[in-house]
């Protein structure tokens, strides 16, 4: 089985759009996400539904929870306040409620998923160095898990001690424990502005880190018409 694993869709339909089509082009078996389908891009409700009709496994994410629901946006930056509110307008109660609905981490296959940290996963903590990552490995019941939530792909490993660094494939040791971040579909973070997801071929045992080039310049326009902070278009092109 080979598993496509994305994260961070954010509403960027251009760039979740190029994903889905190297997903088929990798031949990849089964999808799953990692949380965060809406925030920050100009087409959440547009993603939603790709999500919800391909009928896979999700997490929630901080968007998703925050976009579903009327609660205080204390914490949140300025600019992504200013896109939850707006998502909250884009979405349908049927919409909301299926967001609200999704489990902060759960199952697939051999692997777990989360959007934030398996520690404590409602609480949207990030994680990135090993000290970090070094919290959620008790919580870990299997091999590998799967996590989102700050767009910079990186995996971390742990035998007697944790491990981490960047990536772009490595095959996985059986004697070790993986917690891995996919990096971000729809708003990558890691000075790469390339769409950003993961193949976890499950019968040759590799993890691989796919990116991508999408029509940043369209989905750039879109955030602009839909009134949306200039600041999230700018960052696309930089990725960060």
């Amino acid at each position: 089985m080979k598993y496509a694993i994305i994260a961070d869709i954010h509403g960027n339909l251009e760039a979740f759009q190029v994903v889905l089509e190297d997903i088929r082009a990798q031949k990849a078996t089964h999808i799953v996400c990692l949380g965060d389908v809406v925030g920050y891009n100009a087409n959440p409700k547009e993603c939603l539904q790709i999500v919800r009709d391909l009928n896979i496994p999700v997490v929630k994410g901080n968007h998703d929870e925050y976009c579903s629901s009327e609660n205080h946006l204390e914490g949140f930056n300025p600019h992504a306040a200013e896109a939850v509110i707006w998502t909250r307008n884009q979405l349908s109660t049927d919409d909301k409620q299926w967001l609200c609905d999704l489990k902060y981490s759960r199952m697939a296959a051999n692997f777990t998923m989360v959007h934030a940290t398996l520690d404590a996963p409602e609480r949207w903590g990030y994680v990135f160095d090993k000290l970090a990552a070094a919290a959620s490995f008790p919580y870990q019941n299997t091999q590998m898990c799967f996590f989102g939530h700050t767009h910079v792909p990186v995996a971390f490993m742990r035998d007697t001690v944790v491990r981490g660094g960047t990536y772009s494939k490595f095959k996985v040791d059986s004697s070790k424990k993986y917690f891995i971040n996919v990096g971000a579909v729809g708003q990558p973070r890691d000075n790469n502005p390339k769409a950003a997801y993961v193949i976890y071929d499950m019968d040759a045992q590799t993890i691989e880190l796919r990116r991508l080039d999408y029509d940043i310049e369209a989905a750039q326009k879109k955030i602009l018409a839909a009134g949306l902070p200039e600041r999230l278009a700018e960052r696309l092109a930089y990725g960060r």
